[in-house]
Formats: C-alpha cells, structure tokens, sequence
C-alpha cells in the first residue's frame, strides 16, 4: 500500500512538473500582451486547446498502448492534460500584468528574453506557484485513476480489489487515497496562503 501510495504521489508530481515546463513557452506565446507574432499564437494556443478538451484518462489510454504498463504513461498522461490548463492560467496570469514595467525593460533595449526574465517572470512567480499547487493537487487525484488502466499505483490496488471482490482491502486503498487528498489540499493551501 506504501509503494502504491508513493507510485502515486510520483505520477502525479512528475507529469504535473513535465505539464508546467511543457506549458511555459505556450503560455508565453499565448498571452496577447507580450506581442508574440500570430501565427506562433494561433499554434501555441491550439496546443493548448486540444491538450486541455482531452482527458487524462483518454492520454493515459493511448499511452499504455505506446509506452507500455507502468508509471511512464501515467506521467506521460497527466503531464499531456495538464500542460493544457497550466498553460491556460499561465497566459491569463502574464495578461494580467501592468504593462508600464515591461515597456519600461523594452525602452532600454532589453531582449524577449531578458524581458520575460526581468519585467514578467518576477511578477508572474507567486501565480505561477498557486496554478503549480491548484493543479498538482487535481493530478493527485487523477493519478489514482490512472492506475485503473495499468498505471500502476492506488488505481491498480482498487482493480485487483474490485476484481477479487476484496471490499475491505478497497475499503482501505480508498481511506488512503482519501487521506491523501486531504493531506495534499491542506499543505498546498498553507503554502499559497504563504505566497499571498
């Protein structure tokens, strides 16, 4: 149960780190006020799109039928879905910035580069820590279900229970995946409630 619980709590840090590294550059791209060209835009933000309308579940399908069984699909999956809403919040969380700092770092010569690193990036941190911990704790979850399909972890605990008609085992895996949950949502609110 330790070993699931862990395999678990991995799949979805993993795919929820792999998601938010994956999103930066499109949340970049996709946010109107940093003037990335249109067509870069259009691309990066139907990237995003289509990540986000298909489900964990549905990426972690294919997977298992590329990668093979195991947690590299489960992590593949949540980071493919996730890569979506981070970078959803990621644009809207740089959109929302005011624009007189940016275009004062532009006026001195500044490259995109050192832009983003100087205007944008310390102004857009604390969000970006928030959307990390809002959606990490949504993949705890749907890391659970990811082991129903051969992901391995707490979801492949409650197939084997299910299949065996264990109740009480599944009692347990479900206690623990609760616990889980719970113990995930308060530390992620401490540390954004930190952040603020």
């Amino acid at each position: 149960l330790a070993d699931a619980t862990w395999t678990t709590f991995r799949i979805a840090t993993l795919g929820s780190l792999l998601g938010a590294l994956l999103a930066l550059p499109l949340g970049v791209l996709t946010a109107r006020n940093l003037g990335a060209p249109q067509p870069l835009r259009l691309v990066a933000k139907s990237a995003l799109d289509v990540s986000r309308a298909i489900h964990t579940l549905v990426f972690g399908i294919v997977l298992v039928g590329i990668v093979g069984l195991g947690p590299t699909a489960g992590i593949l999956a949540i980071a493919f879905h996730s890569m979506g809403t981070y970078g959803k919040l990621f644009a809207e969380s740089i959109e929302t910035l005011d624009m007189a700092a940016i275009n004062a770092v532009r006026a001195v010569g500044a490259s995109p580069t050192q832009v983003f690193f100087n205007a944008v990036w310390p102004a857009v941190l604390p969000q970006f820590v928030s959307s990390h911990l809002y959606v990490w704790e949504f993949n705890i979850r749907d890391s659970t279900i990811l082991g129903l399909i051969g992901a391995g972890g707490l979801g492949l605990l409650i197939t084997e229970a299910t299949a065996l008609f264990q109740w009480g085992r599944l009692a347990t895996v479900l206690i623990v995946i609760v616990l889980l949950v719970v113990g995930f949502d308060a530390l992620s609110r401490r540390i954004r409630k930190a952040l603020a």
